[in-house]
């Protein structure tokens, strides 16, 4: 349609036209004395044109010939940007593929033609100061592969430099997360824990951010910020949850047994969040810990107290390990400590035992501290019942040696005898033997 409609208006100027010059009788007289010339109008119209024609392309040519010069300048400009593009491709290509060497040398061209093309261009293209951090990161990225530490701080220094004056600031985060990587490869925790204090707030408590704090702290044997990080990035779902679990179930389990004071232990405990101090590893290997101190027995049975009420009220809450850990800081504290079996402990002791009575560990249980309080009787009646249900090598042992003491006390020599080789036998994981009535 617009093509048609532009064929009908030539042709509507072409007979408008015509129509013009076949009816127009004017002239033009030109005098230029002595002389006289009278010309058509048409003539003169046509003239005209064509010497306007001629004039314009005459000026089209002129300005094309002085345009050579710029032309070919940015010619050689965008040659030099291609150049320095395809180096760049190839520095990326190289150092994905491993072979650091060509990549780190790509990268020095990419750093050789910008300058060049800077000091011949004149002009600061808005790219530049980008493409040089980047291609000063991929040097020291291929020097740090390849072991070369001066090289790479070289480099790295300098893109931070660059980065901070043309105020690039996610250049120079990615600057700094890289270099906290390289330092924790070098195994120098000092140096990564500096270059992380200089993180921004916000970068920091990055996942990324985050996940680099915890192995700095780790590296560094920070538990407590470890321990901290490892709560954030459980929070923030960075982990899967069984992950996270047992990463801060380590880290509680390690700044608990670098404790040797009792009373910074509580401190370690109250910051605990309650979540943690209800895990069984953590509750046991504290109060453990806090016995083997010189720490109030009855605090470390207070940890202990929601252990104890979770295994008791739901027998199938706790491993046989877990419940193994338990008796055994339970039995430690009757005697290490002399005010831990008091009335209410021994009070719940009986009633677990009254309410399972199928519970081998806990018939266990309430013979040891029948033992500590010198129940003679009770207590050898409980352990040989207990025996041959105990699932556990070290459990069994100890239950042996028990009945091998009271045997003594009894003045029983050969059952004392026999209970002492089957505690020896249990020890070496071999099957004890049943006791003698």
């Amino acid at each position: 349609m617009r093509f048609a409609l532009w064929l009908m208006g030539v042709f509507a100027a072409a007979a408008a036209l015509a129509l013009f010059a076949s009816s127009n009788d004017s002239t033009v007289t030109v005098y230029w004395p002595p002389y006289r010339l009278d010309l058509s109008l048409n003539l003169v119209l046509l003239v005209l044109g064509l010497l306007f024609t001629l004039l314009h392309l005459a000026l089209r040519a002129l300005a094309v010939l002085f345009a050579i010069p710029d032309q070919a300048h940015s010619w050689r400009i965008r040659h030099q940007e291609r150049a320095m593009y395809s180096a760049m491709l190839d520095a990326l290509l190289h150092w994905v593929a491993g072979r650091f060497l060509r990549a780190k040398k790509d990268a020095e061209i990419v750093l050789a033609r910008e300058s060049t093309l800077h000091s011949y261009s004149g002009d600061i293209w808005p790219d530049a100061a980008r493409m040089r951090v980047l291609a000063h990161l991929l040097v020291a990225e291929s020097a740090h592969s390849l072991q070369d530490t001066a090289t790479r701080q070289g480099h790295l220094t300098q893109a931070l430099d660059l980065a901070t004056q043309q105020d690039i600031h996610v250049a120079r985060e990615g600057l700094l997360l890289r270099a906290v990587r390289w330092s924790l490869s070098d195994h120098d925790a000092t140096s990564a824990l500096d270059l992380f204090m200089q993180l921004p707030g916000a970068v920091a408590r990055r996942t990324v951010g985050l996940r680099l704090r915890l192995k700095v702290a780790r590296m560094a044997g920070n538990t407590d910020l470890a321990l901290e990080t490892a709560r954030l990035l459980a929070k923030h779902r960075a982990l899967p949850e069984v992950s996270a679990q047992g990463l801060v179930r380590a880290l509680a389990l390690e700044m608990i047994a670098r404790t040797y004071d009792h009373e910074q232990l509580v401190l370690i405990w109250q910051k605990l969040e309650a979540s943690e101090q209800h895990v069984p590893e953590i509750a046991c290997a504290a109060a453990a810990h806090l016995l083997a101190l010189g720490g109030s027995g009855r605090t470390a049975f207070e940890w202990l107290l929601p252990i104890w009420n979770r295994m008791i009220n739901a027998p199938d809450g706790l491993t046989l390990d877990q419940q193994v850990s338990l008796i055994r800081v339970l039995e430690d504290g009757f005697v290490s400590s002399t005010d831990t079996v008091d009335a209410d402990w021994l009070q719940r002791i009986e009633h677990a035992q009254q309410t399972h009575p199928g519970h081998a560990c806990l018939q266990y249980l309430a013979g040891v501290a029948c033992l500590h309080l010198q129940l003679w009787g009770k207590a050898q009646q409980l352990l040989k019942a207990a025996l041959p249900r105990l699932g556990n090598s070290e459990l069994t042992g100890r239950a042996w040696m028990a009945v091998a003491e009271l045997a003594h006390r009894a003045g029983d020599a050969p059952q004392a005898a026999l209970a002492w080789k089957n505690a020896a036998l249990r020890c070496l994981g071999q099957s004890a033997q049943p006791p003698s009535h």
